[in-house]
């Protein structure tokens, strides 16, 4: 995974648009109606701890992990009470004890780069899940990057930032990866601009291989939701949330 340095200054900017507290409020409705306690929250890919300081709003405590330094130094700049910080990849977890929930939001399971670290991550995180715990986490569909990132070209013009986001569908891979390139213009005091380059990957693998990877890493599945709703989540979706549980012995 990058390390998303120079992307981490303008992060926050650039994700404006996303209600957190209403996405963490969606994420707690389906951990309580599947049983799960607001105890010991691990918020993978935690990034900037926008979601990790709304988890914390509604009583968790919660851990945030990401593997890039300068996102959690953003993070560690906010409110921060009953948020743990640690600079750690997610498929190599080192955790104190065991966790209550595991969520992963806004599609980080896509930015990992392979079918082997996807199961690595599910792995590692089954190892620390408690037998009552779960783990939540929402992705990007094959759908989604055949037809909506596909090859297309986004322009974020904001206040203070500019920022061109180009995608390279690679349609012959078997993993639907979509190569992305961000240019950012970042405004200075004196009203000129500096300029910025982030590249990185995205997969998205089909619901079958992604349930095949839950259950070699230890997990049923709960329940699969059209993300943002309780409906039924398919490949005609373009993101799904799955909710899963520990297998039971």
């Amino acid at each position: 995974m990058s390390a998303y340095g120079c992307f981490a200054n303008v992060y926050d900017t650039l994700t404006s648009n996303i209600d957190y507290k209403e996405l963490a409020g969606y994420y707690d409705r389906i951990i309580t109606s599947h049983g799960g306690k607001r105890g010991i929250l691990l918020d993978l890919a935690c990034g900037t701890g926008s979601m990790s300081m709304q988890f914390s709003a509604l009583g968790y405590d919660v851990i945030g992990v990401d593997l890039s330094t300068e996102m959690l130094s953003v993070a560690k700049e906010k409110p921060h009470k009953n948020i743990e910080y640690l600079c750690q990849d997610m498929c190599e977890l080192d955790m104190y004890g065991t966790i209550d929930v595991t969520v992963c939001v806004l599609d980080s399971i896509n930015h990992l780069d392979s079918k082997e670290d996807i199961l690595r991550c599910f792995s590692s995180v089954s190892l620390f899940c408690d037998p009552e715990g779960l783990f939540v986490f929402d992705i990007n569909t094959v759908r989604k990057h055949r037809e909506v990132l596909a090859d297309n070209t986004f322009v974020y013009d904001m206040e203070s930032v500019y920022c061109v986001w180009q995608n390279y569908l690679d349609s012959d891979s078997e993993d639907s990866r979509v190569d992305i390139a961000l240019d950012i213009f970042t405004e200075n005091e004196d009203g000129s601009y500096e300029r910025s380059c982030e590249d990185f990957s995205e997969i998205a693998l089909p619901l079958e291989e992604i349930e095949e990877l839950l259950h070699k890493a230890g997990f049923r599945i709960l329940d699969r939701y059209n993300y943002m709703t309780t409906e039924k989540g398919s490949e005609d979706s373009e993101k799904v949330l799955y909710c899963c549980a520990k297998e039971t012995k």
